[in-house]
């Protein structure tokens, strides 16, 4: 391949990727003109309209996004292998990024990486918080953290913390006019706090076991959120009952503040777990990180 044919087309990754020639210009160093005459070149060659331009915005045409779909991994890939040779040094050194929802990256994530990074100044961590299943190769993070039942089958995948399980809860406050609820069907007479997940498109459906016996319940009620923080402060003020990670309402179990329900409802499930692509070559830093994070169950006896 000509050299300037691997030129524009980092030129047309840049473009597609940003939906801008004025971002992708500034990330490649060039000017905007530049940039439209390159990517006119590089149409020009191919015969074939890879951008669809209007004064407003721009699009890749269906060539161009299969052209993005096709090549755009290949240059990923390359780059992460340079960074690994580049990297080949003392002390690891490097940008790592990662998709993970709320709950994983302040339980899970946040405290490896607090004791891992002052030992390693050189490594830098950008953490997304994101709901949705994203597809880490085509957004170009190095990994990303789902539990262990969404992880794709392509992937590899890191066990990176324990068993969960959730918790139905509610303050006594809450309690106060109402009977708990004794089986999840119940829940349709309370007012629930609702989350809503781009990866289900609406609101969640809170999740039960018992017995072998699988249900899901669309909770209805007043208040929905698309985070846990904010769910967990209006259980607290007796809005209604929240479904929340088990860890996350424990110390406030413990000092009164809420109460919890359909306990037997609730079994443990397995817990989160780092995935990424198999081919691709991590740099020393990714490795390190990997390591650090890597479950290790605590064994008794």
């Amino acid at each position: 391949m000509p050299r300037q044919n691997l030129h524009d087309l980092l030129a047309f990754i840049a473009v597609a990727r940003e939906r801008s020639f004025t971002r992708a210009a500034a990330q490649l160093g060039v000017s905007q003109s530049a940039l439209s005459h390159t990517i006119s070149g590089l149409e020009g060659r191919l015969g074939l309209r890879l951008l669809t331009r209007t004064t407003r915005s721009v699009a890749p045409t269906e060539a161009g996004e299969r052209l993005l779909r096709t090549v755009g991994p290949r240059f990923v890939e390359i780059d992460a292998d340079l960074a690994a040779l580049g990297e080949l040094r003392e002390k690891p050194a490097g940008t790592i990024r990662i998709t993970a929802g709320e709950h994983a990256a302040g339980a899970i994530l946040w405290p490896a990486l607090a004791k891992l990074l002052p030992d390693y100044p050189d490594i830098k961590v950008e953490i997304t918080v994101d709901y949705a299943l994203t597809d880490i190769v085509a957004e170009r993070y190095d990994a990303g953290v789902r539990l262990g039942e969404q992880v794709a089958k392509d992937m590899i995948a890191v066990r990176i913390g324990p068993d969960m399980r959730m918790a139905v809860v509610g303050s006594p406050a809450y309690f106060a006019s109402r009977p708990p609820p004794l089986t999840p069907q119940e829940l349709t007479a309370h007012n629930c706090i609702n989350i809503r997940l781009p990866t289900y498109g609406g609101l969640y459906a809170w999740e039960f076991e018992q017995a072998g016996r699988e249900l899901k319940v669309r909770a209805d009620g007043q208040l929905v959120f698309n985070n846990m923080a904010l769910r967990l402060n209006a259980a607290l003020a007796g809005a209604g009952l929240a479904y929340l990670p088990e860890d996350e309402v424990r110390p406030h179990l413990a000092d009164g503040r809420l109460v919890r329900v359909l306990d037997d409802w609730c079994p443990p499930f397995p817990g989160y777990h780092l995935y990424y692509p198999s081919r691709r070559q991590h740099t020393p830093a990714f490795a390190l990180l990997v390591e650090a994070l890597r479950y290790r169950a605590v064994r008794h006896g």
